[in-house]
C-alpha cells in the first residue's frame, strides 16, 4: 500500500539526487533507506527508479509518484501546521501569493488594518511559485492569490476586489507629454520598462502593442517599482502601470500618467481562494476587507 512516507522518500531522492542525501536530509541511515526504496517497488510490482551508478532516475511511474508528492505533501504539511496552531490557540499565517507586481502598495494598505483587527493571524507573502499561482493555490503553499488574470478552476473561487485603469507613465518632459492619449505605434522607438513577467502576461502587449503589430524598440526589465519610476523619471524609458500607482508616484516625481489608447485599458484585480477553505473566518475577513477598501481612484476615468 503506498503511504505518505513513500511519497516523502520519493520527493527527498529526488530532490537529493542520491540516496546518500537524502538518508541525510531524512535522518535516517542509508542502508534504512535502501531498504524503504527496495520494499516500495517490490510491492509497486514496478521499478520507481533506475540507477545510473550513484544517481537515481525515475522512471515513468516514478515521475507520477512524484508529481502526486508535490501535490499531496504541501496539504499534509499545511494540516499539520494548522492543527499545532489550534493546539497553542493561534489562528494561523495567512499566506498571500502575489502575480500582481504593482499591487503591493495596495496589499499594504489592506495588510495594516486586517493585522489590527485579527492580531493573533500572521501575514506572510510569496511571489515566486514552482507551479505558478494556481498551482500554489491548489498545492497549499498559499491560502489567497492576488491576480489580475483569473483562471477558473473547479474548487477555486475569484472574488474581483477592485478595478483600474492601465496606463503608460512617462516623464514631464517626454514628446508625447501633451498627448491625451498614446497609440500603438508611438511606442514603436521607446524603451518599455516592465516586470519581469512573461511578455503574453503582460497588459500592454497583450491588449496593446500585439493586437497592433508593434513592438517597442527595446524591452528592458526591472523588478522594483521605486527604480522603474526613477529610470522613467530619468528619461531611460516608459512603463505600464495602474493609474492609481502612476499618480501616488507623480505627486513626488516629474511623471505623467497617459491613457492607452483612446479608450483606455480597464482591469481587475482579483483575490483566489480554495472553496474547501470558505468557513475559515480570518481567511474570509481579509476578503471582506480587501473589497470594502476604498479604490474610487483605482476606476477608469473618462
Amino acid at each position: 500500500m503506498l503511504e505518505r512516507s513513500h511519497l516523502m522518500v520519493i520527493r527527498e531522492v529526488e530532490r537529493q539526487g542520491s540516496l546518500t542525501g537524502a538518508a541525510e536530509a531524512l535522518n535516517v541511515t542509508q542502508s534504512a533507506l535502501s531498504h524503504t526504496v527496495k520494499k516500495l517497488e517490490q510491492q509497486l510490482a514496478t521499478p520507481v527508479w533506475t540507477r545510473e551508478g550513484r544517481s537515481m532516475r525515475l522512471t515513468q511511474a516514478g515521475q507520477y509518484l512524484l508529481r502526486l508528492a508535490n501535490r499531496m505533501l504541501p496539504q499534509f504539511e499545511h494540516a499539520e501546521e494548522r492543527m499545532k496552531q489550534y493546539a497553542q490557540g493561534e489562528r494561523g499565517t495567512l499566506r498571500i501569493g502575489m502575480e500582481c507586481h504593482p499591487c503591493y502598495q495596495w496589499l499594504l494598505k489592506v495588510v495594516s488594518p486586517y493585522l489590527a483587527r485579527w492580531p493573533d493571524v500572521d501575514v506572510d507573502v510569496k511571489q515566486r511559485f514552482q507551479f505558478g499561482g494556481i498551482g500554489a493555490l491548489f498545492g497549499y503553499d498559499i491560502d489567497v492569490l492576488v491576480t489580475p488574470d483569473p483562471l477558473q478552476k473547479p474548487g477555486l473561487r475569484f472574488e474581483p476586489v477592485f478595478d483600474y485603469e492601465q496606463v503608460l507613465v512617462i516623464s514631464d518632459g517626454h514628446a508625447l507629454a501633451n498627448e491625451r492619449y498614446v497609440t500603438p505605434t508611438q511606442l514603436a522607438e521607446e524603451v518599455l520598462i516592465t516586470y519581469p513577467v512573461e511578455t503574453d502576461r503582460l497588459d500592454i502587449y497583450t491588449q496593446f502593442l500585439t493586437p497592433a503589430n508593434v513592438v517597442p524598440k527595446r524591452h528592458k526589465v526591472i523588478e522594483t517599482t521605486d527604480i522603474m519610476m526613477q529610470m522613467v523619471a530619468s528619461g531611460r524609458g516608459v512603463a505600464a502601470l495602474p493609474r492609481w500607482l502612476a499618480e501616488e508616484y507623480a505627486e513626488w516625481m516629474p511623471l505623467i500618467p497617459l491613457r492607452l489608447g483612446k479608450k483606455g485599458i480597464s482591469k481587475q484585480i482579483f483575490l483566489g481562494t480554495r472553496e474547501v477553505d470558505d468557513t475559515i473566518d480570518y481567511l474570509a475577513a481579509f476578503v471582506a476587507l480587501a473589497r470594502e477598501s476604498d479604490w474610487s481612484g483605482a476606476r477608469l476615468r473618462t
